[in-house]
């Protein structure tokens, strides 16, 4: 995931009553065009992650296991909010992904022209929330039939996980490696790359960044 790009020293001038924001962007050219039309808005302020960015706008194609778990660590952040540029959800599941995860602010890319992406930034900074009509419409489908799953009888339980593997796979989404995951729980490293090994061979799963975004699908982290 490219890391925010910011307007360089220059940009600290009035920064006070500008918003402050950090770019995220797996794709380069998709990174480098957000980052162009919003250093172009004398209300905005582009920030490295590291300075405390009040908005954080992730731009990405879809909804994937890498996203959710940056999504994920993001809404353990107090210091800011994050919008969400989009290319597409391919399902309603995605689009509750990322709005479990913290999101508080949707726009399509194909709509993300500057003006756009100023009103959602500003909007998001002052803490309100933006979803086109249409999305929200699938968000309500999805949750309803999920309601509606629910009491079916014969619907397929969700895997659970126990609390080490939960707290393990949390400690993931923020980012640690297997030796800081080991000092913070006080187990051996062994013992988290066995339980993480585990959780992944049970589940099915590709990684421990796959791990981390089924369990914030299905709400186990």
């Amino acid at each position: 995931m490219a890391q925010p790009d910011y307007n360089g020293p220059d940009s600290s001038s009035g920064a006070g009553e500008r918003v402050t924001v950090a770019v995220y962007a797996p794709d380069p050219i998709l990174h480098v065009g957000v980052v162009h039309q919003l250093r172009q808005r004398p209300e905005i302020a582009l920030v490295d992650a590291a300075d405390g960015a009040q908005v954080s706008l992730v731009a990405v194609d879809s909804v994937d296991d890498e996203t959710a778990a940056l999504l994920y660590r993001l809404r353990h952040d107090s210091t800011t909010r994050t919008g969400l540029v989009v290319g597409t959800f391919e399902s309603g599941d995605a689009l509750q992904r990322a709005i479990e995860c913290g999101v508080t602010a949707v726009l399509r890319r194909s709509e993300a022209d500057q003006d756009r992406l100023l009103r959602l930034v500003l909007a998001i900074a002052n803490g309100e929330g933006v979803l086109p009509g249409d999305l929200l419409a699938k968000l309500l489908d999805h949750v309803g039939s999920l309601q509606r799953s629910t009491l079916d009888p014969h619907a397929v339980s969700l895997s659970t996980l126990t609390s080490r593997e939960a707290d393990m796979l949390r400690l993931v989404s923020e980012g640690l490696d297997t030796a800081e995951i080991a000092r913070k729980t006080s187990y051996s490293e062994r013992t988290v790359k066995n339980v993480l090994h585990e959780i992944i061979t049970r589940l099915h799963l590709r990684n421990r960044t796959h791990a981390v975004g089924y369990a914030l699908r299905n709400g186990l982290i």
